[in-house]
């Protein structure tokens, strides 16, 4: 196994043989072995340097959803024989078509591995107790994100989702500490504990510590500050991954808000700009996609695989917490981005700003019912439970919009408890046309 023990506190300059070498093995394996990547790279063999990568094309995710069906269950990308694969999970199919994954016992291990760093970064540690609020239904948030928990020698509560009554009474009675679930999940805990246990406030489950992923919002200080307020806990983004390449690989620690990379000795980081594909440099100030090339994978290894995922790269010197990866936060995803009149809109922006109204509850929609090209921002917001509308919320909130994105936009205030109480991911970004 080419994981290093506390490969994230090495620097980067140190890696470069270890990555070298594995980028070498993983090459041989690749060519050898995923019929996807042969016809993919049409019999041209992979470069023998990690920096000569941008030689070879790209690969995403319309082309693994055309390999699966084709080659079912698990695609041409399979480079490993069937009898390997030792677990199965399915992904939550957010932005579409869910995808069957494939890890062998090794994958398990370096997947596990590397979210436990993740996870201990951002705050878990053994004598802690964690209860893990994610579908267990065959999502990899589920099982294997479970197992990254384990890794911190903290101990594990597996709940699942659903059960909320049974979930207030089972932290009362453990004397949990720490959750970890979706940034909307507390929300669905607040109007549980508002209906069957109103003699309860949250801050008396005695959580401290949110270890949060699987959708945006953490960036945005106001929602920080409200599960703060609200909890008397940390949020933390713990669990920042893509699940074709590894469920958790950045998070947050106690000394930044940014998202620190944790993989540097099984990951290759590369970033381009969405549009043209050209290489950017990584390096404090940058911004575009995230390319991400497996050094050790046996079941399903992905060259160049194009996230989808715009980040800005905030520094790459060593954080005061020991982690040396880069840093970065997450601006949204290209098929979230929303073009009103030539400018780009992820939903990230859309919650700093709707986060900021003290009358609304945090909780928002971006309804599309026509296709491109748009000339305003439809935005629907949420009361808060017990607050109303004096009449003046939607040139304000439409006002402040304008002024932060410098797009137009059109609000509609729709009353508390309108949007479903979601215990998987919520998708903001709804597209209602054929």
């Amino acid at each position: 196994m080419s994981l290093l023990a506390d490969g994230h506190r090495i620097p980067l300059a140190q890696l470069a043989a270890h990555r070298q070498a594995a980028w070498a093995r993983q090459a041989d394996y690749v060519a050898a072995n995923s019929p996807f990547f042969q016809r993919l790279w049409d019999g041209k063999a992979p470069p023998a340097r990690l920096e000569d990568l941008p030689e070879l094309p790209f690969s995403d995710k319309a082309g693994l959803r055309l390999s699966q069906p084709a080659h079912p269950p698990f695609g041409d990308y399979l480079a490993a024989p069937r009898e390997a694969v030792s677990r199965l999970h399915r992904t939550s199919g957010t932005t579409g078509q869910a995808m069957n994954l494939a890890m062998s016992a090794r994958d398990c291990a370096i997947t596990e591995a590397v979210g436990g760093r993740a996870q201990s970064l951002a705050g878990l540690r053994p004598g802690m107790t964690v209860v893990h609020c994610l579908n267990y239904q065959m999502w990899m948030g589920g099982l294997t994100d479970h197992l990254t928990l384990e890794r911190t020698g903290a101990t594990v509560v597996p709940f699942g989702v659903g059960s909320t009554e049974l979930l207030v009474r089972t932290i009362l009675d453990i004397g949990i500490d720490a959750i970890s679930c979706t940034p909307s999940y507390p929300a669905v805990l607040e109007r549980v504990l508002a209906e069957k246990f109103p003699h309860l406030a949250p801050a008396d489950l005695g959580l401290r510590l949110g270890l949060f992923g699987g959708e945006p919002g953490l960036d945005d200080p106001a929602f920080r500050q409200r599960i703060r307020d609200t909890w008397g806990m940390e949020p933390r983004n713990a669990n920042y991954g893509v699940s074709d390449v590894f469920c958790n690989f950045a998070a947050q620690c106690a000394h930044e808000t940014d998202l620190h990379f944790v993989a540097h000795d099984v990951l290759h980081v590369e970033l381009i700009d969405p549009d043209s594909g050209t290489p950017k440099p990584l390096e404090g100030g940058a911004e575009g996609e995230l390319v991400l090339t497996h050094l050790d994978r046996e079941c399903q290894p992905l060259v160049r695989f194009r996230t989808g995922d715009i980040v800005a790269v905030r520094g790459t010197e060593p954080c005061a917490c020991g982690c040396t990866g880069f840093r970065f936060r997450v601006v949204g995803r290209s098929d979230d981005m929303v073009v009103v009149r030539g400018l780009n809109m992820f939903p990230t922006m859309v919650a700093a700003v709707v986060g900021g109204f003290a009358e609304l509850s945090g909780d928002y929609r971006i309804v599309l019912d026509a296709p491109p090209p748009h000339d305003v921002l439809p935005v629907q917001a949420e009361l808060a439970r017990g607050q109303a509308d004096d009449g003046t919320l939607v040139p304000r909130l439409e006002a402040e919009l304008k002024r932060r994105l410098g797009a137009s936009a059109k609000a509609t205030i729709v009353p508390a408890g309108t949007f479903p109480a979601t215990e998987g991911k919520t998708r903001r970004v709804i597209r209602t046309y054929a």
